[in-house]
């Protein structure tokens, strides 16, 4: 039997939350468009009876950058690797160059010593810097690899395969019938700030974080009562996701509730607001929170 703790790394756009959630094969990690849409650790447990279970951790895109924000990001992917990982998944995007965040990674990842296996991303488009990839690869003696594409669910499994191959020993980390370990609060959250990205992602794809205060379950009803705020940094930023008329809104919301009840069992209603929270990304208290 194999168990353990899988990190799934790579640059910013590699598809690492796209191939969790076809991994998983259930919406375990938030998408979008915009670089950078993970913020924390998010986990997927994936159990095969005859093979064993594998606990993956979606992690930050990985950049350089300066501003504090995304130094607290980068620092949850050093953590994951250092304190948490028992094997790595190197996602690598086959239309892109390998570059500098690459270097940086990869040599990160050396150090650790641990099992790792190279995924090469998007092999259903035009694979632009394949050759450039793999002479990267011979470079740094790296030969564990398989190309898939997340997005058409190819190749995922043989990729199982070969992770549950190099995965070490042990028993099940998590009841069989798991496929994550996110609070209700956290799935709320990211679903929320997910339909609010997607809707915004050229004004405002960072500038926002949720809020959820307050959860309230009616079982003899079946309802499942949600307030929760979306936080900006402006004033003018809360105009934009209002919306003229609301309108804005009120479609995130009801997206959300859409999103939310293929989740939970119960039927979502929902009060979605928005608050100004000046500067907000530069409280590294609230940072640390939400990051944790």
């Amino acid at each position: 039997m194999k168990s353990g703790f899988c990190a799934i790394v790579g640059r910013p756009s590699a598809g690492k939350s796209t191939l969790l959630n076809a991994i998983i094969g259930e919406k375990v990690s938030i998408t979008s468009s915009s670089p950078q849409t993970t913020r924390n650790k998010v986990r997927g447990i994936l159990t095969k009876e005859e093979q064993g279970q594998i606990v993956f951790i979606d992690t930050p895109g990985y950049h350089n950058s300066e501003k504090k924000f995304n130094q607290y990001m980068m620092e949850v992917v050093d953590s994951t690797l250092v304190e948490d990982a028992d094997l790595i998944l190197y996602v690598i995007d086959m239309t892109r160059s390998p570059g500098r965040e690459e270097e940086e990674l990869i040599s990160m990842i050396l150090k650790t010593n641990l099992p790792l296996l190279l995924c090469l991303n998007k092999s259903d488009v035009a694979k632009s810097a394949k050759e450039e990839i793999y002479t990267w690869l011979e470079s740094k003696n790296i030969q564990n690899t398989i190309e898939v594409s997340a997005a058409k669910e190819k190749g995922l499994d043989e990729l199982m395969g070969q992770l549950f191959d190099i995965a070490p020993e042990g028993e099940y980390l998590y009841p069989p019938d798991y496929y994550t370990d996110q609070t209700p609060e956290f799935r709320i959250a990211e679903i929320i700030r997910e339909e609010t990205i997607n809707r915004l992602s050229q004004e405002l794809p960072h500038s926002v974080y949720i809020e959820v205060s307050d959860i309230e379950i009616d079982e003899e009803k079946n309802i499942m009562w949600i307030r929760a705020f979306i936080q900006v940094e402006k004033e003018s930023q809360k105009g934009i996701v209002v919306g003229k008329g609301g309108k804005q809104i009120k479609e995130i919301r009801q997206s959300s509730q859409k999103s939310l009840g293929k989740i939970f069992t119960q039927r979502i209603h929902m009060d979605l607001r928005v608050k100004v929270n000046p500067k907000w990304r530069r409280k590294d208290n609230l940072v640390k929170d939400l990051l944790s």
